[in-house]
């Protein structure tokens, strides 16, 4: 149940010069990715602006995505919130739709404690028994960290499936492998731990990179796996300047700035974010240049 592929990109969204979303910029781009080594579409999560998107917004964007990625890749829709009631409405409307998993962010700014982190998907998941939920764990955005003791206990369900594990910590996605049967996922949130966890046993990678080098980001993976290990870390260093280049400010910033210096109308950020200063531009810029990506 759920398997998402190697490489799921974290979607952005794009929009109008009015602020609107452009539906059929992301229909576009959804399918480009689909061509380019994306397995599975991550929609109106972090990447995708998801605080700023009505939910009105979110489902008519899993409904046209869908409908872009038909047969080539799988949807997984952004339905988390830091109440378990909102949450399980959305992940309810979703899955009549037809996507293909949800991806459940740990609860933000309430902070509630393990026993109701656990409490809060174990509803969801229990709403929703036949659709895939991958949780995401990103404590620098929630303000709190889902332990590897939970996670285990979260992967006893049946339709909890995996983890975006976004805290930078290799003892703490060590520990949740420990823990955890090997059918649980865990995907990599961060571009620059994806060949690190590989090595732990992670299965892949929730990628914002994916939107200019899923091609290479599929090489890399599918090498470690075949044990060409030089290989992947070529791939790897030679793609590293721009993970961290994506993230010299706040995400989505960098690679709507990126997509643009290839030609994609996708728009600015809404507020309260805003565009990439100069310096952000230029070095990102450099980057793309020496990749060859513009």
């Amino acid at each position: 149940m759920g398997d998402f592929g190697n490489v799921l990109t974290a979607m952005i969204t794009p929009f109008k010069a009015d602020g609107s979303v452009d539906y059929d910029v992301a229909a576009e781009l959804a399918a480009h990715l689909a061509n380019n080594g994306t397995d599975t579409l991550v929609v109106c999560g972090t990447t995708g602006e998801s605080p700023t998107l009505s939910w009105d917004e979110e489902y008519q964007l899993f409904v046209e995505i869908l409908h872009s990625v038909a047969g080539k890749a799988k949807v997984i829709a952004g339905c988390g919130s830091n109440s378990t009631k909102e949450a399980i409405a959305a992940t309810e409307k979703a899955s009549k739709i037809g996507v293909h998993g949800s991806l459940q962010v740990v609860p933000y700014y309430n902070k509630p404690p393990q026993a109701g982190l656990e409490a809060h998907f174990q509803a969801i998941a229990q709403a929703c028994p036949d659709l895939p939920l991958l949780l995401y764990n990103v404590p620098g955005r929630t303000g709190q960290n889902l332990q590897p003791e939970t996670v285990a206990r979260l992967a006893e369900v049946s339709n909890i499936v995996g983890i975006k594990e976004s805290t930078g910590s290799i003892d703490q996605a060590s520990e949740i492998r420990r823990l955890t049967p090997k059918e649980f996922h865990i995907y990599s949130g961060d571009d620059y731990m994806t060949l690190p966890l590989l090595a732990i046993g992670a299965k892949g990678v929730v990628s914002v990179a994916s939107h200019l080098v899923g091609n290479q980001l599929q090489q890399m993976i599918q090498a470690f796996s075949a044990g060409q290990i030089e290989v992947a870390s070529e791939i790897h260093l030679q793609l590293f300047p721009l993970f961290k280049a994506l993230f010299l400010t706040s995400n989505p910033i960098p690679v709507k700035k990126a997509l643009k210096l290839q030609g994609w109308e996708v728009g600015s950020t809404r507020p309260p974010l805003c565009e990439a200063d100069l310096e952000v531009s230029q070095k990102l810029e450099a980057v793309l240049k020496e990749l060859s990506l513009i």
